[in-house]
């Protein structure tokens, strides 16, 4: 029995490397950045980050303000026939204090950012969407935050 477990180890061990042996895929050249595509080119200049936050209703209350529902309705009207090459939109606590308020409201939200090259085009674009979200809503403002972007594809 010794000599059958002093043989057996050895196949056991060679076993077990060979079981937790993976193949390695052959590399393949990529390039950093994305190639010949030119609404996102590899590299930019004059390229803008804009952020908008919209206000879709008191916090603990869904059935008050706009639904999901309806905001990707208007995402889909306003927003992307204007910006269709991308843009991402994120689910944000707010709160916000309305000129004739004597307390902050919370905010369920939604921050939209788009970048861009900063024409005069794509800044009225961006004006054409805050206008119809107040318009929309009949909320006094929409926040715009824009800062010049490095970006790359």
């Amino acid at each position: 029995m010794h000599v059958r477990s002093v043989l057996f180890a050895p196949f056991l061990a060679l076993a077990l490397v060979a079981c937790g042996h993976k193949p390695v895929a052959p590399q393949v050249a990529a390039a950093p950045t994305l190639q010949g595509d030119s609404a996102h080119p590899g590299i930019t200049k004059g390229w803008v980050d804009t952020k908008l936050y919209f206000g879709l209703g008191p916090v603990g209350h869904p059935g008050q303000g706009v639904s999901e529902t309806d905001w990707r309705g208007f995402l889909d009207r306003e927003v992307t026939p204007r910006f269709p090459d991308g843009l991402s939109v994120l689910d944000v606590y707010g709160q916000w204090q309305g000129k004739n308020q004597t307390a902050p409201e919370r905010l369920r939200s939604k921050m939209l950012i788009i970048d861009y090259p900063d024409t005069a085009e794509n800044r009225a674009k961006i004006e054409a969407i805050r206008a119809a979200w107040k318009q929309k809503t009949g909320d006094q403002s929409v926040m715009r935050v824009t800062e010049p972007a490095d970006v790359s594809f």
